[in-house]
């Protein structure tokens, strides 16, 4: 893990990743478990901006994740990357109303129209207090920025953020995040899971999950950090594994 050598891309912070409840992963980039459903939020730090990725699954939590990102960095979250249309992972994206936002290529239509009922439906039945879920659905906006292919965010001072549409898999709108450094980051979304099985539901794509994970492989190598969008980080051999677990599931060839 990194040490305390600090470049010159990253913000003087007022509190520290552990004071605040987040874990740092590499100098200027960190990530939180949320409680509930265990779903991973990251940040990464440049001299101009600052990136979140994902929000939560509520207005609540997306604003206590806005709030700790400003303790960390006295500063607003500029840009705001969401993986995939789940829940737990975009309904709190109001609480950054004035940050840009991303997502994978048809993520907008996705999250409009029936998309926002089906969301709704899902965040109630997984055990969203309705009235929460009513309160976000009702504010959500669909990300302005569509991500096709790859897309480099500039933060300043040398930080940039490399987004990329790598599905479908998971979900046929799977967008990864890469921080290039020592190490590398990789925000994989639940492309790769740790706590638990890989989850594949009615959205899923699983015939061509196995190959976004070789997609993600060769975004971030095989010295990268790869950070699941459930459970403890972990490293390309373990993103391999769970390729190969996942082709065998599904009867994909290799």
């Amino acid at each position: 893990m990194p040490g305390d050598v600090v470049p010159a891309s990253v913000p003087v912070m007022t509190v520290t990743w552990e004071e605040s409840g987040w874990e740092q992963l590499a100098p200027g980039v960190g990530r939180r478990r949320l409680p509930g459903w265990d779903c991973t939020a990251g940040l990464v730090l440049g001299a101009e901006g600052v990136l979140a990725v994902d929000a939560g699954s509520s207005l609540a939590e997306g604003a206590r994740l806005r709030t700790e990102a400003r303790e960390l960095t006295g500063r607003r979250v500029t840009h705001l990357a969401l993986t995939h249309p789940h829940f737990d992972h975009v309904l709190g994206a109001p609480a950054f109303a004035d940050a840009e936002v991303y997502g994978a290529v048809g993520l907008d239509v996705a999250l409009a129209g029936r998309g926002r009922e089906e969301l709704r439906a899902d965040a109630v039945r997984w055990g969203l207090d309705p009235a929460a879920a009513d309160e976000a659905v009702a504010a959500l906006v669909p990300p302005r920025h569509a991500v096709s292919g790859e897309w480099t965010l500039d933060l300043g001072g040398g930080r940039q953020a490399l987004l990329a549409d790598v599905g479908p898999g998971h979900t046929a709108y799977d967008l990864a995040v890469l921080v290039p450094g020592d190490p590398g980051v990789v925000f994989c979304g639940d492309l790769v899971e740790e706590s638990d099985e890989p989850q594949a539901g009615p959205d899923a794509e699983p015939s061509r999950w196995p190959a976004a994970l070789d997609r993600l492989l060769r975004l971030g190598g095989e010295d990268a950090v790869y950070v699941p969008g459930h459970g403890a980080v972990v490293d390309a051999a373990f993103v391999r594994a769970q390729r190969d677990a996942l082709a065998a599931r599904f009867g994909v060839s290799e």
